[in-house]
């Protein structure tokens, strides 16, 4: 049987309803994805920024649970491809999408599926489960960022530029995920 997500405890049983809140969650948590990548930090010797993107990304896959979780990221994907200026800095379409930081976006959507998967099988219940979900899924965002900024720096570039930068704000990120959802689940059990 898989765990409840914290989307699944609030949404209301009648289908009608439940379709309009699974809409305004996935709608509302793009723009979140979208607010969170404004805060940018662009840094002069590398062309990926810091950002509040994986913060956005990891705490709705575990909110939301898997296929809400990518479909939430995607719905933010298509918004950036459509010309609204949701990537970091305001930067929006297939220009952008297809430069070095396109594989970081790709990396979002397996993050959010995979950290999702998780929670449905009850991991984002406990401190350490969830960090180790997070960390796996933070590990995909990397894979797929430095995977294709390979291609326009070389594998070695890649990691210098792409990975070490930003190994003590994303341990932070999660940090601070992985101890407020619990407490949270604790929070609802009380109250059940």
């Amino acid at each position: 049987m898989l765990a409840q997500t914290y989307a699944d405890v609030f949404r209301p049983a009648e289908r009608t309803h439940a379709r309009l809140y699974n809409t305004t969650l996935v709608l509302g948590g793009s723009v979140f994805i979208a607010l969170m990548s404004q805060l940018a930090i662009r840094l002069p010797f590398t062309p990926v920024p810091i950002t509040g993107q994986t913060f956005a990304v990891l705490l709705i896959g575990l909110l939301y649970g898997s296929r809400m979780g990518a479909l939430t990221v995607l719905t933010y994907l298509a918004e950036g491809l459509a010309g609204l200026p949701v990537f970091a800095n305001g930067a929006a379409g297939l220009a952008y999408a297809m430069g070095p930081t396109g594989g970081y976006l790709i990396g979002f959507v397996a993050a959010a599926y995979v950290v999702g998967l998780l929670a449905e099988r009850g991991w984002h219940k406990r401190i350490l489960t969830t960090l180790l979900a997070l960390l796996i899924a933070d590990g995909l965002i990397f894979f797929f960022g430095i995977t294709y900024l390979s291609t326009f720096t070389g594998l070695e570039s890649a990691f210098h530029l792409g990975l070490l930068p930003f190994i003590p704000g994303n341990l932070l990120k999660i940090a601070l995920v992985a101890f407020l959802l619990p407490a949270g689940w604790k929070g609802i059990q009380r109250n059940r």
